[in-house]
């Protein structure tokens, strides 16, 4: 009976000596999250309102969240971005302007493969899944009847990236290349010259297309350079986006060419620290 209980007690203290190290060695995973301003030049056309092409210029404000995820966070990261996007564009003549206000929010999440040449983890490639969803209105001031063009989309993505770690000096310095191309969904499609009044009383037959390459086009691609400067990143890039539709004989184009500006900070929960026994716990970052 007493050897049964030394047995007991040994089993106990191997696995509690176990779980505290399942405890210690289950990585921090810090958020990263950053706040940008973008400014640049846009180009507009919409036939609903006007066979006329809009230059001008574009703002617009954007925040980003990159975690890798619990369940395996080498290989899989998420990330969580929404920005809202101001144009103003005038016509060839310069005596009328468009007016474009959107708003948009993304959630992807990508498989991350890391390949060390030389240093460990200095370059990193992901690929993965993500959803969308946009909706914003052009407004033409010079037109009576149909000043407006309501805008909305709901689209499955592709996403893909790369980033590469490096040094400036003594600066560490991450450069990353990001895509993202919608491949199916659905947007918003009144017919040429339909109403927006005459959609209210109920003709709304057709207003949901099918989005597919021929007829809903859009490519995101975003170019960046983080300058890690202790405990605060500063973000310089530039921002190319192309959306282009096509449905019921309405032809709609949006391209923005933007410089952006972002601060970025990685953060830690205090419940995750807490669960940490050891200070020497490995954290592994989504980005770098």
């Amino acid at each position: 009976m007493r050897f049964l209980k030394q047995i007991l007690c040994l089993a106990a203290v191997i696995l509690g000596v176990f779980a505290v190290r399942g405890q210690e060695e289950r990585p921090l995973r810090p958020v990263l999250s950053a706040y940008g301003v973008e400014l640049g030049t846009s180009h507009l056309a919409d036939t609903y309102l006007t066979p006329l092409h809009y230059n001008g210029w574009h703002a617009g404000l954007s925040y980003e969240r990159m975690q890798a995820m619990a369940f395996n966070p080498e290989a899989w990261i998420m990330q969580l971005s929404a920005r809202v996007n101001f144009d103003r564009a005038q016509n060839p003549a310069r005596n009328a302007a468009m007016l474009n206000l959107e708003a948009e929010a993304a959630w992807t999440m990508m498989r991350r493969w890391r390949a060390p040449f030389g240093a460990p983890e200095t370059l990193s490639l992901g690929i993965g899944p993500g959803t969308s969803l946009r909706g914003g209105v052009l407004y033409l001031n010079r037109n009576g009847n149909n000043p407006a063009a309501a805008k909305g989309a709901w689209t499955l993505n592709a996403n893909a990236f790369a980033a590469y770690n490096l040094r400036i000096g003594k600066l560490p310095v991450t450069l990353r290349y990001e895509v993202m191309l919608p491949v199916t969904g659905v947007f918003f499609a009144p017919e040429y010259g339909q109403l927006y009044y005459e959609i209210w009383l109920g003709e709304r037959d057709g207003l949901a297309q099918m989005a597919w390459w021929g007829n809903y086009f859009r490519i995101d691609n975003r170019v960046s350079a983080d300058l890690r400067l202790g405990g605060t990143t500063l973000r310089v890039g530039y921002h190319n986006d192309i959306i282009s539709t096509k449905a019921h004989d309405i032809v709609s184009r949006r391209i923005t060419h933007s410089f952006s500006f972002a601060v970025v900070t990685e953060w830690t929960s205090l419940s995750s620290r807490k669960k940490q026994q050891s200070d020497e716990a490995r954290i592994i970052s989504a980005l770098y």
